[in-house]
């Protein structure tokens, strides 16, 4: 996985130096750092009231600094975008659950050459539709028995909402905004006000869908930079 500003992150609490929370990165292993104001909003007596050393918590990241630090926010992320990645780090370890049960003594090698390869309940799905790289690495057998469980799991569609701003004084500016939108297929683009937009699309697939937003967003800020149109998130 590739980390990129905006990400909805897992991460798990490694410790508290001062007024700085360390942790790390579930997925990427890498190591990020929460500043006090970005723990929670208001006032904090204690940090510990929030995060506590080896607690999962989801957080966003705001800054990659090219030496490598990560900056996120805990505050920044709301109950549902929690909610969502919690779901989805449950179905992952569903997922590791169903191919230990089959694999026994050699489960830890399939899933390494699994995890190579990205997570394994993506990993999964597509072999819902294309078994061989699961038949490869477990046998025909336990290939079958494994795609009948996950074909009897419900999906559940997760919401994902991002919010932009754009702001132009050209006379043609509402024409202009709405070109920028109109490449961008299966996202609902909804107008709050004074500039402000929020991008929404719903998917079974929680992490794909926030990269994909993140891309799509990246796109909006170039083409708004080209048409001299003002742009934040």
């Amino acid at each position: 996985m590739e980390l990129e500003e905006g990400n909805l992150v897992l991460c798990t609490v490694d410790r508290i130096v001062g007024t700085v929370v360390f942790i790390k990165i579930d997925e990427t292993g890498q190591e990020g750092s929460i500043i006090t104001a970005e723990i929670a909003p208001g006032r904090i007596r204690n940090l510990r009231d929030y995060v506590v050393p080896k607690k999962k918590i989801v957080c966003k990241i705001l800054k990659i600094i090219p030496n490598g630090n990560i900056h996120l926010s805990l505050r920044r992320v709301s109950q549902k975008e929690k909610k969502e990645v919690l779901e989805q780090y449950n179905q992952e370890k569903s997922a590791i659950s169903i191919i230990k049960s089959m694999a026994g003594e050699k489960a830890e090698s399939i899933l390494n050459e699994i995890k190579k390869k990205g997570n394994v309940l993506e990993f999964l799905e597509r072999a819902k539709e294309n078994c061989n790289e699961l038949e490869k690495l477990m046998g025909k057998g336990n290939c079958e028995k494994i795609i009948s469980i996950i074909k009897k799991q419900k999906n559940k569609k997760s919401v994902i909402k991002k919010e932009i701003h754009l702001k132009t004084t050209s006379p043609n500016g509402i024409e202009l905004i709405k070109n920028i939108f109109a490449d961008f297929k299966d996202v609902e683009v909804k107008y709050l006000a004074a500039g402000r937009y929020v991008l929404k699309t719903e998917s079974t697939e929680l992490k794909k869908a926030d990269n994909k937003l993140n891309e799509m967003i990246n796109e909006i800020e170039k083409k708004s930079k080209k048409l001299g149109i003002e742009f934040s998130r």
